[in-house]
């Protein structure tokens, strides 16, 4: 027993001693880490700039240039370092992308949705005009034609975007009403575009589309809006007022996201998205089917008759969210996107998402908070421009 114990304390306490060894080293190297971060020159927060904001190694003429520029104007060096085709082929792609789908997914092909972001931070367009714009961008010359019941042009447009020459001015702005013959007053930015309708207008009842806008627009799901003291005169029939017969759950849970939902969503009334033929519809003046979808599961239920849409979150707690200065009601997608892009909610979260993008974090401190904060309210002051937000972005993280 005795040569048991003697033989297990000299292995309990290696264990500790690689454990503080480990520690050590650990230390050591975070403060090889920091140290390197103060003693970095200006070539080296150039090549860090880069790395952020296009993913692959800067040529020596661009290098130098944007290290002559590090000392006197660090945004124009990060604006030098988003001249590389790989800014909006790689990038953006990636950004972009898990805002199309359901899943979140970033690995899916390129679409009108993603070429659409791309195209918007590539020219300097106002990007609270994602969620209202007749606006699409599609690959000049590129074949086939964009389609509005196919991808293939923009599958096209993703092969041409690997070849190492690619030129991002290729990438060139048209518009929805022209190219999938909506008529200009129904396109309402990402929302219409073919992808979006596809994932988020296809079957279901149309709220889909508001939920996943709010998501990926303004930063919040349905559980950050929740609020139970709104009048729920809006709330569809498919609604049950009593599930499992117990009226309480409708009351304490249903309600509070219901009914401040339900009358937003109005707005897409007249939009669906036809598997068969592969595109949105739209359909002026007569209401989808789905709106009416399992509508005597409560008869009195509100039963909508046009695309009309009124925002009650206005008021209550949802009143931070920083609404504009709109009147809070509106008909169809157009509307409904320029209110909700005219948040300060939609600001702070277009600028969280670059920060992550290039910065491979989340704000975790006052000093990152701070900073989100002050891009926002430059973003809102500099014409929506998210272009200059990547730059911004990267300057800040270049030593972290």
């Amino acid at each position: 027993m005795m040569n048991s114990r003697m033989h297990w304390i000299p292995t309990f306490a290696t264990s500790i001693s690689h454990r503080v060894m480990w520690r050590i080293f650990i230390g050591a190297a975070l403060l090889l880490s920091s140290v390197s971060v103060v003693l970095a020159g200006p070539r080296e927060q150039a090549q860090r700039i880069h790395d952020r904001l296009a993913g692959v190694p800067p040529t020596d003429a661009v290098l130098n240039q944007m290290e002559a520029q590090i000392g006197s104007n660090p945004v124009a060096a990060a604006m030098t370092a988003m001249d590389n085709s790989s800014f909006y082929t790689v990038t953006l792609k990636n950004f972009a992308a898990p805002w199309t789908n359901r899943d979140f997914n970033q690995f899916v092909p390129l679409n009108d949705y993603i070429t659409l972001v791309i195209g918007m931070v590539k020219d300097g367009v106002p990007f609270n005009q994602i969620l209202s714009g007749d606006l699409l961008y599609v690959g000049q010359g590129v074949s086939p034609a964009p389609s509005v019941n196919s991808n293939a042009h923009y599958a096209a447009l993703e092969q041409a975007m690997l070849a190492s020459n690619f030129n991002p001015a290729t990438i060139v702005p048209t518009t929805q009403s022209k190219t999938y013959s909506l008529p200009s007053a129904a396109t309402a930015g990402a929302m219409t575009t073919r992808a979006a309708a596809e994932a988020f207008f296809i079957a279901g009842t149309n709220r889909a589309m508001f939920r996943f806008t709010l998501v990926n627009h303004m930063c919040m799901d349905m559980e950050q809006v929740h609020d139970t003291s709104i009048v729920p005169d809006r709330i569809r029939q498919d609604v049950s007022r009593g599930p499992g017969g117990d009226s309480r759950v409708f009351l304490n849970n249903c309600i509070g996201c219901h009914a401040g939902m339900d009358p937003l969503a109005q707005a897409f009334a007249f939009y669906t998205y036809d598997d068969v033929a592969g595109r949105i519809q739209y359909t002026p003046g007569a209401v989808q089917p789905k709106y009416f979808n399992n509508d005597e599961t409560f008869a009195d239920g509100f039963i909508t008759p046009d695309d009309t849409w009124n925002n009650y979150w206005r008021e209550g707690q949802n009143s931070l969210i920083g609404w504009g200065p709109g009147s809070g009601s509106g008909s169809g997608a157009k509307s409904l996107g320029q209110e909700l892009a005219g948040t300060q909610a939609f600001a702070e979260c277009q600028v969280q998402k670059v920060f992550k993008t290039v910065c491979l974090r989340d704000p975790v401190d006052q000093s990152d908070r701070n900073q989100v904060a002050a891009m926002a309210n430059t973003f809102r002051n500099n014409n929506y421009n998210l272009k200059q937000v990547f730059a911004e972005s990267a300057v800040y993280c270049m030593g972290n």
